[in-house]
C-alpha cells in the first residue's frame, strides 16, 4: 500500500498525540524526534512491503502459465507467496 508523504506526516501526528495522551508511556525524546521517528518506522514498513509485492509479482509472472489479476487462481497464489516472502524477510518461523 503506498502512503503519501502527506497521509504519514498525519497518522505519525495522531499517533504522536495517542502517545502524549497515555500515561503508560515514557519517552525521553522531544516530541518532535518521537513524530519523526514514527515517520521513519511507517516509511520502512510501507517500503518493505512494496518489496515484498514487487518480489510476489515477479514470482507469479516467471510462471510458465498466464494468471490473469483479479481471478480468484491469482488471488489464491499472491496470497501464498505473499506469506511466504513475508516470513522469509521478517525471518519469521511458523
Amino acid at each position: 500500500m503506498r502512503l503519501s508523504r502527506e497521509k504519514i506526516n498525519h497518522l505519525s501526528q495522531v499517533i504522536l498525540k495517542a502517545l502524549l495522551a497515555d500515561d503508560r508511556v515514557e519517552y525521553f525524546l522531544e516530541e518532535n524526534e518521537v513524530r519523526l521517528e514514527v515517520v521513519r518506522v511507517m516509511q520502512d514498513e510501507v517500503k518493505i512491503e512494496e518489496d515484498i509485492e514487487h518480489a510476489v509479482r515477479k514470482t507469479i509472472g516467471s510462471y510458465g502459465r498466464d494468471i490473469r489479476e483479479g481471478s480468484a487462481e491469482w488471488d489464491v497464489v499472491y496470497q501464498r507467496h505473499y506469506a511466504e516472502e513475508f516470513k522469509k524477510r521478517r525471518g519469521i518461523n511458523l
